[in-house]
Parts: C-alpha cells; structure tokens; sequence
C-alpha cells in the first residue's frame, strides 16, 4: 500500500486523484492533504479519507476547518497552515508518493522538498520545471526520486518511450534509444477557429470553456492562448533531456491523441484514449502496473476522424514567446509563468483584455533574460521581480481601457 500526499487535493488533478484512490483502497492511503482556500471541499475530503494532516494556505482557513472538524469529532486530523507547513507536508516520512497538484509557482518549494527526499513525485504541476528546470532534474538526480508525470501530454510521451527511458525521466538519452522528435498535441482551445481580430473582445467565461477538458479557469485561459502548450513544451525539454527544436508542437482538436513519439526507423506511437485526467493519473499512481481508472475505453466507432494541423503564431503569440524563452533560458522561462500567473488572473478579473495577456508576458519577459539562474533564490526572486513588472503593466493597460 501506498502512503499518498496530495498537494493541491480541492483542485481538478487532486479531485480526480481521490476519485481513483476510491476505487482501490486496498493499494492507497491518503495520509496527508493540502488546499488554498477550499475549506468546504477539503472538509467533505477529510470526512471520507481521514487523513493525518492537512495544510491550508492561510490560518484564517485553517481555523475555519479545524471548527468544522471539531464539530464533527475529528480533532485527531492535525492543521496547519502557510509555506513551511506545505514544505514540511510533501517531505513528511510517513509519506511514499506525493501528487504534485498545486496550480502555479506557489507549487515549486514544495515539490522541490518532496523530491529532495527521494519520494514518489507524480509531476502535475508542470510550473516546477518550467521555473527551475536545470536545479529541479538535479535535485532528482542526486535524491533518487522517481519523476512521473500527470500532465495527459507529458504522460503520453512517456507510455511511449522505451522502458530503459522511463527510468531515466530528466537525463534519459533519447536519441541513443532510436528517438527523432517528441510530437506534442494541443487541441487550440475554444477559439482556434474565431477571427483573430474578435479575440479582443472574448470573455473569461468563454475562455473557461474547453472543448474537451474540464479544467480550472487559469488552465482553461492558458489553454485559449495556448500559453500551457507552451509551458508543457518547456517541461517537456526538461522531463525527456532534449532541445527545443526537438519538439514539435501539433494541432489536433478531437484530444483524443494525447502526443506521440516518432522514431528514427519512421515508426510513430501514440498514446490515445478519452479526454479524463484520472487515466494519466491512474498510471502513475500504479505505475508500471495498470489499474482500474474508472474512465471508458476509447470507442473508434464514435470517436470523430482525426485532424492534424500546423500552429498559427499569429493566433497563439503566447506559445511563440513560450518557445523563444526556452530557447533563452531559465531566468525567461521564471518570468514568463510569473507573467503569466499575474496577466491570466487580470484577464480573469476583467480588468484586461485577452489579447492583453501576451503583451504582459512578452514586456516582463524582456527585462529578465539576461539575468542569472544558479540557486533556488534566483528563482524565487526572478518570480517576484516579474510579478511585480507584469502587475505595473496591467494597472497601465487597465486604465487605458478605463480611459477609453
């Protein structure tokens, strides 16, 4: 049996995580919890699983748990709550395998604990790598952890990798073992057909509305500008040891080709399967057995015909400026998901337009790109210096729209 922490247990990876742990409770047991603000949620959550320990972010929260928790006879569960205390959670002993599902880079120290003592780390939170790649893929090195990833893409790739590359996730040899190109699909979101000049004036809600995943609203726009596609390629170097020019990013709308692995012989593998995140999430979690997801087989008598097509720069400048900064380096790479981070959130609290989101990103990143990245602390202080440049432009471009 499995001693399982789930970082980020209210969000749609930790939910989904929980409903596969439900199905095989005799292989997994939730021993610690953590969430942001969700203090509803991760009462129900404690109700079921009785975990040992659970982490909110703020104290107020914390406290607003523990209430509930009294009244219902579990003050056995012990709460806690800020960084530290989600710090200590994911390196806790009585842990083996800890979910990564923190959303954004508030998920970086926390992963970094976990892997640095040697755990089981399924890798959902894809902002760890893009935000330190080099010191997080050492840190793993060095401990022995073992690097699973959750994202569907990511996921994909490694079911179709060789055996010997799976062991090695961060410094595998691809080209050694017969690999010529990593294919990374995307769907283009919900407005991969919308004339560009209407981007402009799209609404969050519209944004938040996947075609075919049931995601979180920052995800959700990261999906719309194709700005996870872009981040995604960035973990992608990092998790699979190759250059950028060795990823090909692929539009295919149906999501029901995850990515794919082409050969040097010519062969293609691709991993398919329906759009629901429980079937990556119950792989690794069984990994290298398989397990019961809960999800229905793909049906090829229904499924719609496949289309592949090229990517549209034009439409997805976010993903261009994804690709440029990991062709510049780590501190780009910080300041681009720093951005990010703060311009979606701006979009989301309309105080931006959509098409505002890639003007942020593309005016803070070119301020950092010249800096150094050797420590954990220049990571961290790339990430609040982007911030706090992306934040300015937004108060800019909010009161020219309010000067309109």
């Amino acid at each position: 049996m499995q001693n399982i922490c789930i970082l980020g247990s209210t969000g749609s990876i930790g939910i989904n995580t929980l409903d596969v742990i439900r199905l095989h409770p005799s292989l997994f047991n939730v021993v610690s919890l953590s969430a942001n603000a969700s203090v509803d949620v991760m009462y129900e959550q404690c109700l079921e699983f009785k975990p040992n320990e659970v982490v909110m972010v703020s104290e107020i929260h914390a406290q607003a748990l523990k209430n509930k928790l009294k009244e219902s006879g579990l003050e056995s569960i012990q709460i806690s709550s800020g960084e530290q205390a989600l710090i200590a959670l994911a390196s806790a002993d009585d842990t083996d395998t800890v979910m990564a599902a923190i959303v954004g880079a508030s998920g970086l120290l926390p992963t970094l604990s976990a892997v640095k003592k040697g755990k089981r780390v399924l890798l959902a939170n894809k902002e760890a790598l893009v935000t330190s790649g080099a010191i997080f893929i050492e840190a793993v090195k060095k401990s022995g952890a073992v690097l699973l990833p959750i994202d569907s893409e990511h996921n994909a790739i490694f079911q179709c990798l060789p055996t010997k590359a799976q062991n090695q996730i961060g410094y595998c040899a691809l080209f050694e073992q017969g690999v010529s190109k990593i294919l990374l699909t995307g769907s283009g979101g919900p407005f991969r057909e919308l004339p560009i000049e209407e981007l402009g004036n799209v609404t969050p809600e519209q944004a938040c509305t996947h075609p075919n995943w049931d995601m979180g609203r920052k995800i959700s726009v990261d999906s719309a500008t194709m700005m996870n596609k872009g981040l995604e390629l960035i973990e992608a170097k990092w998790l699979f040891n190759v250059a950028v020019e060795d990823i090909k990013v692929v539009l295919h709308p149906q999501s029901t080709i995850h990515s794919m692995v082409q050969y040097k012989d010519g062969s293609v593998l691709a991993q398919m399967g329906n759009p629901d995140m429980r079937t990556p999430i119950a792989h690794a979690l069984a990994y290298p057995e398989r397990i019961d997801a809960g999800v229905q087989p793909l049906d090829f008598f229904t499924t719609p015909a496949f289309e592949f097509s090229d990517v549209d720069f034009n439409r997805y400048p976010n993903l261009k400026l994804a690709i440029e900064a990991c062709k510049s380096g780590q501190a780009a790479c910080t300041a681009l998901n720093a951005a990010n981070e703060i311009a979606v959130d701006a979009f989301l609290n309309e105080r931006i337009k959509f098409t505002d989101i890639a003007k942020i990103n593309e005016t803070s990143v070119k301020k950092f790109v010249s800096e150094k990245v050797e420590t954990i602390d220049d990571v961290i202080n790339i990430d609040k210096s982007a911030r706090v440049v992306a934040s300015s432009v937004v108060q800019e471009l909010s009161n020219q729209g309010k000067g309109k």
